[in-house]
């Protein structure tokens, strides 16, 4: 049956702004180092010198309770944290995964062996995961999961193969979903998750180039990998109901409309006596931005409340996608118009955007499985 989305009006609570100018402050040491090729790849950069610079300011794991080591603040709180280290164009990319998904997982599903060892590595910025989804040969079906994890004497023995994991190659562990049970038939049936060891015998990691040169995807390949009884998650079979909750935090968030913001912010900057048509691009865009992030913020507040808003966040992430997808387009549009060429930073930033955009719509999932679940949202399907 039908059901409207929702997307509540929520309002920061008091405390943010002061909250946001220290984030700023903070920022601007840091913000000299990166060059605007650099902004350009902001989620994606890794520095773990600056993770830990944002651990050492209880930044991550900001939102989980203090005793499991967190700072026991406000998703919200969180949440302008996270739009003002994306706005900036920061690189979060070392503790973007571990903060956002897996060590919420842990926290929610995990032992008290899971929460003691890896929820202070995380917080002290020290623990960069990867999350393995994703097949070869499956395409954006992940119910076809193929790779398999077996109950041997000691743990489980892993075999099988992960693509397009993001920063694999420097990660430290990896949460995966593997089959326990069954077989590819039956879908969503004996699906379960494991913590991996990026350095344990039988991983093996071939970084894909993109077309930048660079390669942040990865293709990872396991081998007779033996899993202690502890790397488990959960319950063993409950693996895709523990990764469908996981999506809610990874499709709503700022970094699904602030990924290309600092180009846009450059743009402004840049553009000091527009003319009208470029004033109304820049405009509308902007305007979409604010509609976006109110979107973005109702479903950080349901995330508080404890709510799994699924299909909300899907919508987040499909528009939020094609915002940012946008934007090179309106930098060229704008600053390079009547052929004009772009000059100095905004072109660096620009090039860099051009090439990395087409990926975006991968991450989270790929357009036509979000507007699948959009549509079934809708009662279409």
């Amino acid at each position: 049956m039908y059901q409207a989305f929702r997307f509540d009006k929520v309002d920061l609570p008091p405390g943010t702004e002061a909250l946001r100018q220290e984030v700023r402050a903070f920022l601007a040491d840091w913000a000299p180092r990166w060059s605007p090729w650099d902004k350009g790849h902001s989620w994606s950069g890794f520095d773990r010198d600056f993770s830990r610079a944002v651990g050492a300011r209880g930044w991550i794991g900001m939102a989980w309770p203090r005793d499991h080591g967190g700072a026991g603040r406000s998703m919200l709180e969180r949440y302008v944290v996270i739009e003002e280290m994306l706005a900036a164009g920061a690189p979060v990319g070392a503790h973007w995964i571990s903060d956002r998904q897996s060590g919420p997982l842990i926290l929610r599903l995990g032992t008290e062996a899971q929460r003691s060892k890896y929820l202070p590595e995380i917080i002290r910025g020290e623990a960069c995961f990867c999350i393995g989804l994703s097949e070869p040969d499956a395409g954006s079906d992940l119910a076809a999961v193929r790779s398999r994890a077996e109950p041997v004497t000691g743990g489980w023995r892993l075999n099988g193969r992960k693509i397009w994991t993001t920063n694999a190659h420097l990660s430290d562990y990896m949460i995966a979903l593997v089959r326990t049970e069954g077989t590819v038939a039956d879908r969503h049936k004996g699906l379960s998750q494991f913590i991996v060891r990026m350095d344990a015998p039988g991983v093996s990691i071939r970084q894909i180039a993109d077309m930048t040169g660079e390669a942040h995807f990865n293709e990872v390949t396991f081998d007779d990998v033996m899993l202690e009884p502890g790397a488990l998650i959960g319950a063993a079979g409950d693996g895709w109901e523990q990764v469908t909750a996981e999506l809610a935090f990874e499709r709503s968030g700022p970094d699904r409309f602030l990924s290309s913001f600092p180009a846009l912010a450059m743009l402004v900057e840049a553009s000091r006596d527009p003319d009208r048509l470029a004033s109304r691009a820049i405009g509308q865009m902007v305007a979409e931005l604010a509609v976006l992030r109110g979107m973005s913020l109702s479903v950080a507040g349901m995330l508080q409340d404890g709510l799994m808003p699924n299909t909300e966040a899907v919508v987040v992430k499909e528009l939020g996608v094609e915002l940012e997808q946008r934007t090179p387009e309106l930098v060229r549009a704008v600053a390079g118009g009547a052929g004009g060429a772009i000059e100095g930073g905004l072109s660096e930033i620009q090039a860099a955007l051009l090439q990395l955009t087409p990926t975006f719509s991968l991450r989270g999932g790929t357009r036509e499985i979000v507007r699948g679940i959009i549509a079934r949202g809708l009662g279409l399907r």
